[in-house]
């Protein structure tokens, strides 16, 4: 029997990695979150609601950020895996509120190394972002790009993060991996990203706001295939003198914006009223995932389509929703 500790676990990817994690006989999930406000509340309690009751799974409402109860788990536990995906998430919040980045990006992922050094795990698999390759990388990204210049202060976290594994990784050999992950959607996804905020927006009939004219591109990429790579890079460890690696999660297709919108009008069956704004401050105008390194390590790269994968989202939300 392995333990698996799995933080954010009432987030979107949280969620599903437990849900696939406890879909094996010989797994044991901890799950936890600090259940914030940051979107409603009620949608993370949803998402738990699936969870909750499951052999081999028990939930604690904590917060990352307090290194005694972290440090109070881990002793208590004893965990094979981490995989953290607890974050304060978003690029346009950072521009507002980037003291709530520091506290969950910075000192609560301090918090995971430090638990994960004194308590030694096996593997630390980590949520990292395809924001951290900023406006200057050139497409399709690559994880040896240098990824030093970022346009918003969360991915300037995403980015720390990794440079703060690597030293763990080199001073205390602990194996410590960094998912970059694309623009992810689906059932349970999360209520300030695109695929909800349009969806909504469209059966509501409010406008939906259409960023750089619609000049945009975006990796989506399906949860199911976030999951399944997730669960395969824990199981495949990094070793060597640097036991620390980084991997791109993208569907390695970048779509337009306004084939996404019409995609998304065509699911609701109606046409979304459009407000067309120039570029957010802290965005990039594409992100397009370079996924052979994942496929060598693991066997697997994303390719769920995004019309297939849309249409599975507009019918849960429509479910959810009761519409």
């Amino acid at each position: 029997m392995i333990k698996v500790l799995v933080t954010g676990a009432a987030g979107f990817i949280g969620r599903a990695v437990c849900d696939k994690l406890l879909a094996q006989t010989d797994v044991q999930v901890v799950g936890i979150d600090n259940l914030n406000d940051y979107y409603a509340v009620e949608l993370k309690h949803a998402r738990l609601a699936t969870l909750q009751g499951r052999p081999g799974f028990a939930f604690h409402k904590m917060d990352i950020a307090d290194w005694p109860a972290m440090r109070q788990l881990f002793q208590a536990e004893k965990f094979d895996y981490v995989i953290h995906l607890a974050a304060q998430a978003g690029v346009r919040y950072s521009l507002q509120n980037p003291h709530a980045y520091a506290e969950s990006n910075l000192l609560g992922f301090t918090n995971v190394l430090e638990a994960c050094r004194h308590y030694p795990v096996k593997h630390l698999v980590f949520a990292g972002s395809s924001s951290v390759y900023g406006c200057g990388s050139s497409v399709p990204f690559s994880e040896d790009q240098r990824a030093d210049h970022p346009v918003s202060f969360y991915a300037a976290t995403k980015r720390a993060n990794e440079l703060m594994a690597a030293s763990y990784s080199h001073l205390y050999d602990l194996p410590t991996t960094s998912l970059r992950f694309f623009t992810v959607y689906g059932p349970w996804g999360r209520p300030d990203m695109a695929p909800w905020l349009f969806t909504d927006a469209i059966f509501q009939g409010r406008p939906i706001k259409v960023f750089n004219h619609g000049k945009m591109q975006r990796d989506f990429t399906y949860i199911d295939d976030i999951v399944e790579g997730v669960v395969r890079v824990m199981e495949h460890v990094p070793t060597g003198e640097l036991p620390h690696t980084i991997y791109n999660i993208g569907n390695h297709q970048p779509v337009e914006l306004m084939a996404f919108i019409e995609l998304t009008e065509r699911l609701c069956g109606r046409e979304a009223v459009k407000t067309y704004l120039p570029m957010q401050d802290g965005d990039v105008p594409i992100t397009y995932a370079e996924t052979s390194r994942l496929r060598q390590a693991v066997g697997f790269t994303p390719s769920t389509s995004l019309d297939s994968g849309m249409a599975r989202f507009v019918e849960w939300f429509r479910s959810y929703h009761g519409m």
